[in-house]
């Protein structure tokens, strides 16, 4: 896929809606949609796709992980409304494991049923507010859920009889029953596990389950950039973690632009804590330019924390960690004179977009373009900008500025939970399925049941769908208009 950027101070934005979900009648609706808007481009899904899976996007702090699938698991039954019928679907239910980025492992529980996963998708760990559990008023109960549960609580024996099971449970039927009382907050869905002592467990823990807090972040930067005047002190970034220490990495050209990482006092840093101010020390008579810090530390991310995809995989909650290596990093743009712009950017699931922040902290207004508006900051302000994103869609933008100033945001807006699955058309082109079959539930093309083998969908197919579909991408330039398509879906619990 090929962009092109206008000169000066200026955004090229780039949004790219593609099919991602597999169902049958996903490529009809946003064909129909794009046709109307008469703004549709065609492109390959499999691309887009991969770019996506490739590419999480920014990563503004924590734990990065590659999704290894379900490990630990046993079947469970949902029913859900198909128009005015009532049907049932035989899904796996259980523990997920991901590889960390630079060493560690993680296990998670999904909290989107009828979402699948993809192969080897790459996560980010995320703020709650940036996944559905933000508007979700039941996600601390999913939280003492995982505290209370498998594999926190090792001991099943105990477990089993604190739920008042007269039988056993083993990882499988623990996971399983976790796994079911989790959905039943996250999606409001209606589902048991097929094994007795499993539903034990999820009836107890669903009826036992309290209200707490979102757990902190393992690691993050606040602001993850800043800009100023050369012959300054360029901050302070933030440093949040439940690590001991960090180590601290200033700009890689450090020699030649004798750009430091300080604290306020102007001392060089390598190493800080929980709290700690770190600054760009710019010296006088720098050339124009910019760089980044980069903090990292070995820490264990605490239970509950969300991990979202950029590849439009379902959302994890994280049910244990080791021992794990976790990164932030910060940027900083210096100049002389001029407009001096530092950009960052989030997902916003209360307003349905991704709010886009520019400073300024040049002499010289900074202008740019964002979905077909021209913004202006001013010397010494910032301003906040949200743009409007489709749930469930991929948006890849860049804002660009003066002495080479450039910034790329990508990710997908997964705000939301899907209510019931989409029903089957029989006179729609078939595609691959996003939802189990009884045949398939475990992973096995026998329909062994439970297990810990390698399956990489819960509440989603037992092999990794191959989506099929149309990249719909939408150039916003100039008074271009923006098409925003919005996919209608049931929010947990309401």
């Amino acid at each position: 896929m090929r962009t092109s950027r206008p000169e000066g101070n200026s955004v090229f934005a780039l949004f790219s809606a593609t099919a991602t979900t597999g169902r049958r009648n996903a490529r009809r609706r946003i064909a129909a949609a794009a046709v109307a808007t008469g703004l549709l481009a065609m492109g390959s899904v499999a691309g887009a796709g991969s770019a996506a899976a490739d590419e999480p996007g920014q990563n503004p702090g924590g734990a990065a992980a590659t999704l290894d699938g379900l490990k630990t698991w046993d079947d469970a039954i949902l029913t859900y409304k198909d128009g005015d019928k009532t049907k049932k679907k035989e899904i796996a239910a259980g523990l997920f494991e991901m590889t960390v980025d630079g060493g560690g492992s993680l296990q998670s529980y999904c909290i989107d049923i009828h979402n699948p996963t993809q192969d080897k998708a790459k996560y980010l760990e995320t703020p709650w507010g940036q996944t559905s559990l933000g508007a979700n008023k039941d996600a601390g109960k999913i939280l003492w859920i995982l505290q209370n549960s498998y594999p926190q609580v090792n001991d099943l024996a105990a477990l089993a009889e604190k739920a008042g099971i007269k039988g056993k449970l083993n990882k499988k039927t623990a996971a399983a029953g976790t796994q079911v009382a989790i959905w039943r907050f996250s999606d409001g869905a209606e589902v048991e596990a097929k094994n007795k002592a499993a539903e034990k467990l999820a009836d107890y823990l669903e009826s036992s389950a309290q209200t707490l807090q979102e757990p902190k972040t393992s690691l993050t930067l606040e602001p993850s950039a800043v800009s100023g005047k050369a012959g300054s002190k360029l901050g302070p970034v933030t440093v949040q973690t439940n690590a001991t220490e960090v180590s601290v990495t200033g700009p890689a050209d450090a020699a030649v632009s004798g750009v430091k990482v300080t604290d306020k006092d102007g001392k060089p840093v390598t190493s800080a804590a929980n709290g700690a101010e770190l600054y760009f020390d710019v010296p006088e008579g720098a050339a124009d330019g910019s760089g980044s810090l980069t903090v990292e530390a070995t820490t264990t991310v605490p239970v509950g924390r969300a991990f979202a995809s950029a590849s439009k995989s379902q959302t994890q909650i994280l049910a244990g960690s080791s021992k794990t290596t976790v990164t932030a990093n910060a940027t900083a743009t210096w100049a002389t004179k001029g407009a001096i712009p530092s950009v960052t950017a989030e997902k916003n699931c209360a307003k349905g977009g991704v709010d886009v922040t520019a400073g300024n902290e040049g002499d010289s207004p900074f202008t740019f373009e964002l979905a077909g508006i021209k913004h202006t900051i001013a010397p010494g302000e910032s301003k906040t900008v949200t743009v409007p994103v489709a749930e469930d869609q991929a948006y890849d933008f860049t804002i660009t500025g003066p002495n080479g100033f450039s910034e790329r945001f990508q990710g997908v807006l997964d705000c939301e939970t899907q209510g019931t699955p989409a029903p089957e058309t029989p006179d729609e082109e078939e595609t691959p399925s996003s939802e189990p079959t009884p045949a398939s539930a475990g992973g096995s093309s026998e329909g062994t049941t439970g297990g810990e083998g390698d399956l990489a969908a819960t509440g989603g197919s037992s092999a990794t769908p191959m989506i099929a579909g149309i990249a719909v991408v939408l150039v916003v330039a100039g008074g271009a208009a923006m098409f925003i398509l919005r996919k209608k879906k049931a929010t947990a619990g309401q």
